[in-house]
């Protein structure tokens, strides 16, 4: 790095630490980043620098073996390092302007098993009839279970579950009205499991005198029903008695498996989209990986050339 680049570095650093409060873990990987890329332009000092030059380190970075995510992150810092030069009048221009960032393919949502889901829904109902429970023991058993059904039956956001209303756990239909994102309202499955389970935690409710508001969970705290954090917490405990990994599993998790299971099982993409109440089927189509192999077997099945291996 020549004597230049290292005092247009320093600037940087010293203006970060002083303007923005950068904590010291924070300026050591600024000019971890930065210094990296200085590397890479040899003697050529950074206002000199051109699009041409971020590309070909980027270039160098990506031969480097680097995660798109890593090269995202150094891109950031010396994006930031550049339009410094720029507004302090250092350099005439900031080339990092034209740059477009690594391309990062949208992770993949975390899926468990049909056999796992089994295994968390055995445990569930166990739960509720293990011998030596307190009272609150048991209505914290028949609440998770409820929970679990429900989740798995409906594909719900843990938001939407939360928020459902007493009459959820009294309706006949197979079916529940769900006011979800932008306020629309969708029709989702509700099976016989999950239907029982309702009317079970209902019912253990009213033993206790606790069916006092509007919500089928209800709470002591400020909106009146259950939290997110509270139905994340206890099903990581459910999972790790089934013997599960619990930082595996989240409310989230059991609706990326209810969409996953029925993709695997033949529902139409457009269908999932409408029950897991999807403005756009582009954001449904994450969901598509899982069908890799039941599409290549169809294929080897059905197509009329197959040869069948």
């Amino acid at each position: 790095m020549s004597r230049l680049s290292r005092q247009r570095l320093n600037s940087f650093l010293d203006m970060l630490a002083a303007e923005r409060g950068a904590a010291r873990n924070t300026l050591e990987a600024y000019e971890r980043d930065v210094s990296d890329y200085l590397e890479f332009l040899g003697g050529k000092a950074p206002d000199a620098a051109a699009a041409e030059d971020i590309r070909g380190w980027l270039s160098d970075l990506s031969a480097r073996g680097l995660k798109a995510s890593s090269a995202a992150r150094r891109l950031s810092a010396v994006r930031q390092f550049h339009r410094f030069l720029y507004t302090e009048g250092l350099a005439g221009s900031d080339p990092s302007a034209a740059i477009s960032g690594p391309r990062q393919g949208r992770p993949l949502p975390k899926v468990v098993s049909v056999g796992d889901v089994d295994r968390l829904l055995e445990e569930a109902r166990a739960a509720c009839t293990r011998e030596g429970l307190s009272k609150a023991g048991q209505l914290k058993a028949l609440r998770m279970r409820c929970l679990v059904e429900m989740l798995y039956a409906t594909g719900l956001r843990v938001s939407e579950l939360i928020a459902l209303p007493l009459s959820a756990a009294t309706t006949r239909e197979r079916f529940l009205i769900v006011r979800g994102k932008g306020d629309k309202e969708r029709l989702v499955p509700l099976n016989e499991a999950a239907r029982q389970a309702a009317r079970d935690w209902l019912a253990a409710l009213k033993e206790v005198g606790d069916v006092l508001g509007r919500w089928l969970f209800p709470s002591d705290g400020e909106s009146g029903h259950l939290t997110r954090q509270a139905v994340a917490r206890d099903l990581k405990a459910l999972a790790g008695a089934a013997g599960l990994r619990g930082p595996a599993l989240s409310p989230h998790v059991l609706r990326h498996a209810f969409a996953s299971h029925l993709l695997q099982n033949g529902a139409d993409l457009r269908v999932v989209q409408e029950l897991l109440g999807h403005a756009d089927i582009a954001t449904t189509q994450i969901y598509t990986h899982v069908l890799d192999e039941r599409l290549k077997s169809m294929v080897r099945d059905l197509h009329p050339l197959s040869d069948g291996d």
